[in-house]
């Protein structure tokens, strides 16, 4: 079928939304979850944090490869590819019969949603050339994924109560297909022959540091934090950090270049997307557990909750633009992040209330919110504005594996916060009750989003169904409390360091980057 450019264009455009949503809700509808996800599967705590750190470390790996094998086989056959891979994987997680084969399939479900994510933006460069057109074109790709970031939780929610949890992830095998048809119809294929290589140690060794990084600290807990085997996998972490700082500084098609750090402008937006993953995104996994369990809500009211969380994210971008233009990037970054500490105090007093409800959270929740919406678009126009044209890629791929990187770590960090915070409120109320290895095992039955009866059921010790539910309470206040403490504390830090980095840059000047070696700049084939 032949159609006429502006049908094709339209088409194309459609193509890349669908699958731009696609990528959004599975971020954000997952999380409101995970708490089903553990009782149906049998899941202990950090099997659900596994569930999340699969899908963000998959994608980090894929992100420079992708971009690499698009431009040298040709775009439109690599989105197509993607799409078919997320379909496939979206289908064997919404059919898995146990944890182990969900974590395994969000691993390949994040291959190919970091594959798709990078396809994207080539496309859209490709297909929409002209000023105007290519602006709407990227401005609705922006509102869409938005959207899916925004409403995911609702969405999330909303499947679980209409079907089951698993039509979080079919929903998309469907999605997928209509996608395959639009892209088949309406993109055009595009490539390019002086295509460079890929950098497979850089991607091997930068993986590997951050799986090992999220895996000492996620299991930690369970294989003794000074134990041989932890000591162990922690040196190795480090070890290939350093082997991949090296491979970068060294080798002859770097996915990193490290003299972009030592522009101004583009350190301190990318301290901004360090900030918004330290504290903003891998919250977002935890919530859903403390309004379900903590407050006692559904998953559908948690999921409605979620929304004064998210819809910031998707209405202030436009004005976070504007404001960027009038007082510079400078300013508007690291006065969002200050306003996501803001919102995680917030959350810290609310949830400490003596009558702690949705109400008592809600400003923390809109103002977290309000933050990111102020942060999120000036970082990335920034990092990729502030360095010469022909290295606006790499700022990208910098922008998003800095992205990408910090949030497995914190999704990590934070787990780990929040099942200290139980484990402390659990031995000081039931001291001389319970046996420590005891308490261990209760505090991950109420990370995990056990209700009462269960523990009432597995702990006889607890003497009835409304001191179980109050010890739940307290406990996962205590650990959410020392989560958001955490969050607005970091972030709070991360923002005067972005602050103090960008300096007294100006208004409009572009600041040059240091001059290549004529080895970086060669094109191979």
């Amino acid at each position: 079928m032949i159609l006429n450019p502006a049908v094709r264009n339209g088409t194309a455009l459609a193509a890349i939304c669908l699958s731009g949503l696609m990528f959004g809700l599975e971020i954000s509808s997952v999380p409101v979850i995970l708490p089903i996800l553990g009782h149906v599967l049998h899941g202990g705590f950090a099997d659900l944090q596994w569930i999340m750190n699969a899908y963000t470390i998959a994608c980090t790996t894929v992100l420079v490869a992708t971009g690499v094998l698009a431009d040298r086989f040709g775009r439109k056959r690599m989105l197509a590819i993607t799409v078919v891979a997320f379909g496939v994987t979206s289908l064997l997680c919404g059919l898995a019969q146990d944890i182990a084969v969900l974590i395994v399939g969000r691993f390949l479900q994040g291959l190919s949603g970091g594959a798709m994510l990078i396809c994207h933006v080539a496309i859209l460069s490709h297909q929409f050339r002209e000023g105007r057109q290519r602006a709407r074109a990227f401005g609705a790709w922006g509102l869409v994924f938005g959207f899916g970031l925004g409403f995911g939780p609702v969405v999330g929610g909303g499947l679980v109560a209409v079907l089951s949890w698993r039509w979080v992830f079919l929903v998309h095998v469907f999605a997928a297909a209509i996608t395959l048809v639009l892209l088949t119809l309406g993109v055009r294929e595009s490539r390019d022959p002086e295509a460079g290589r890929l950098d497979i140690r850089g991607i091997a060794t930068l993986s590997l540091a951050v799986f090992g990084l999220a895996f000492s600290i996620t299991q930690g807990a369970e294989l003794g934090f000074i134990s041989a085997r932890e000591l162990v996998i922690l040196v190795l972490s480090v070890a290939f950090l350093v082997a991949f700082i090296l491979v970068e500084k060294t080798g002859e098609h770097p996915m990193f270049e490290f003299s972009m750090f030592r522009i101004r402008r583009f350190s301190g937006a990318l301290l901004g997307c360090v900030g918004m993953n330290f504290s903003f995104w891998p919250l977002i996994i935890y919530l859903p557990i403390y309004l379900q369990q903590g407050l006692g809500y559904n998953v559908g009211t948690a999921a409605v909750v979620l929304l004064a969380y998210t819809l910031p994210t998707l209405v202030l971008p436009p004005v976070a633009e504007r404001l960027a233009l009038r007082y510079r990037p400078s300013v508007i970054i690291p006065l969002g992040m200050y306003v996501i500490g803001c919102g995680f105090l917030l959350m810290y007093v609310g949830s400490g209330a003596k009558d702690a409800s949705w109400l008592t959270i809600l400003p923390g929740l809109l103002l977290g919110g309000v933050g990111l919406g102020l942060t999120s678009t000036p970082v990335t126009n920034t990092t990729t504005g502030s360095v010469p044209s022909n290295r606006s890629g790499m700022a990208s791929g910098i922008d998003m594996s800095a992205r990408l990187v910090t949030l497995a770590i914190n999704i990590s960090v934070m787990g780990l916060l929040l099942a200290t915070g139980i484990s402390d409120n659990l031995r000081e109320r039931l001291s001389g009750q319970v046996a420590e290895d005891q308490v261990r095992v209760l505090a991950t039955h109420v990370a995990n989003g056990d209700d009462p009866a269960a523990l009432r059921h597995a702990f006889p010790q607890l003497t009835s169904l409304d001191s179980a539910g109050s010890l739940v309470r307290s406990a996962l206040t205590q650990g959410f409390g020392l989560v958001t403490l955490y969050g607005g504390v970091t972030v709070w830090v991360i923002a005067t360091a972005s602050l103090i980095t960008f300096g007294r840059s100006r208004r409009v000047a572009t600041p040059s980057m240091p001059e290549p070696g004529p080895v970086t700049d060669a094109p191979t084939r």
